[in-house]
């Protein structure tokens, strides 16, 4: 099975864990502050804190921002996304308000973040869908007029950049993921890079159950005493996730730009196939291409996305589907109610989104093969259409 993403671990990436295996640290130690400067640099952010995943890392950014410490506090997310980005709002107390996309980018539509806001919402949560910074100019003044936080949840987007800005440096707290699909992998973990000195010692705390210090600062000091100071979680990252994280991460740049190589080839190839479109890119970002994604036309081929998605795997190409509106997952529905219609643009894009196979490794007769499965498949059905007509 060819697919939709996998990680590219290379020889330097493996001498990087077993170093760190070999040491004294395997967590908490010295690998974890070096991780941690070197993404911090890289995304143009004044703080980097590592955690386990990148839920942990949505969970610690509204944690920070103090975002459930009031009675029925609100938080905007989209529609399309990952359920973490609108479950880390219930992690605290909150509750998610889901605004609509663009249909063209499956971004979130600041137009209907405005008319979303009521006077309980605290925070605003964006998301680059696929690798795509946001329309981050527009949300920014949203919510200095509105006095809101700005949340990224850029799990989708390292490497990307809007303007001359890296992803990392738009907003209040921006989140990151380094699962194996991402553009960079620790194996499992997150991370939140902020500007703000106080939110990140309140976000390395809050990794460490509430803690005060690590087991290698107090070993450093030769001392056994702790202090809980608030309620935390056990989100560290370890030394050996870090080595490997900080290893891929001397190769961002290059997968970054082997990405949109990928994405190119495969608009190339697209573009003459009346059925099948692909999203649109905004001026003037660099999009990181951790997905990409092509709208299929059911009225011209008669059949559905996920007939498609049927066909291609039962041909061995891995496509996948991201993703259902959260609002209509079961939990939602009981917890919040029956949502639907309430972001008409992200239900009609879901049935037409299909993520096809992307990462740096991935070859040019590969690319050809999944381009070809799809024009088939959708030739066929067209013929079929016709006939039965």
């Amino acid at each position: 099975m060819l697919p939709y993403g996998k990680q590219t671990i290379e020889k330097d990436d493996i001498a990087a864990v077993t170093e760190a295996l070999t040491s004294h640290w395997l967590t908490t130690g010295p690998r974890v502050q070096e991780f941690e400067s070197a993404f911090a640099e890289s995304t143009g952010s004044g703080h980097a804190v590592a955690l386990s995943s990148g839920t942990a890392a949505l969970h610690a950014a509204m944690v920070a921002a103090g975002i459930g410490e009031r009675p029925f506090d609100e938080v905007i997310v989209p529609a399309i996304t990952f359920v973490a980005t609108a479950n880390a709002a219930i992690y605290v107390g909150a509750k998610p308000v889901f605004a609509d996309v663009n249909p063209n980018t499956a971004l979130i539509d600041p137009r209907d973040v405005e008319r979303k806001i009521t006077p309980n919402t605290r925070a605003i949560v964006a998301v680059d869908y696929a690798g795509q910074p946001s329309d981050y100019e527009a949300l920014r003044d949203i919510a200095h007029r509105h006095k809101l936080v700005l949340i990224s949840d850029a799990c989708h987007s390292l490497g990307g950049s809007s303007g001359s800005k890296p992803v990392g440096s738009l907003a209040d707290f921006t989140c990151f993921s380094l699962h194996p699909v991402k553009q960079i992998t620790a194996g499992e973990g997150g991370v939140v890079v902020t500007d703000d000195s106080q939110a990140a010692t309140k976000i390395r705390r809050f990794r460490n159950h509430g803690i005060t210090t690590d087991h290698r600062q107090r070993e450093v000091q030769s001392r056994h005493q702790y202090t809980m100071e608030t309620l935390g979680f056990n989100y560290r990252l370890t030394d050996v996730q870090c080595a490997l994280g900080r290893s891929q991460l001397q190769k961002l740049d290059r997968f970054t730009r082997r990405r949109n190589d990928v994405a190119r080839f495969y608009q190339t190839l697209i573009d003459p196939i009346p059925f099948l479109d692909v999203l649109e890119s905004r001026t003037g970002v660099r999009h990181a291409y951790h997905l990409f994604v092509v709208r299929w036309n059911s009225d011209q081929t008669g059949i559905s996305r996920d007939q498609v998605f049927e066909s291609m795997r039962s041909r061995e190409i891995g496509v996948n589907v991201h993703y259902q509106p959260v609002y209509e997952h079961p939990f939602y529905v009981q917890r919040f109610g029956n949502q639907t219609g309430c972001c008409p643009h992200a239900e009609a894009l879901y049935e037409k989104v299909l993520s096809l196979p992307i990462f740096p490794d991935i070859t040019e007769a590969d690319i050809r093969r999944v381009v070809r499965e799809l024009k088939s498949i959708g030739e066929q059905a067209k013929t079929s259409k016709r006939k039965a007509a």
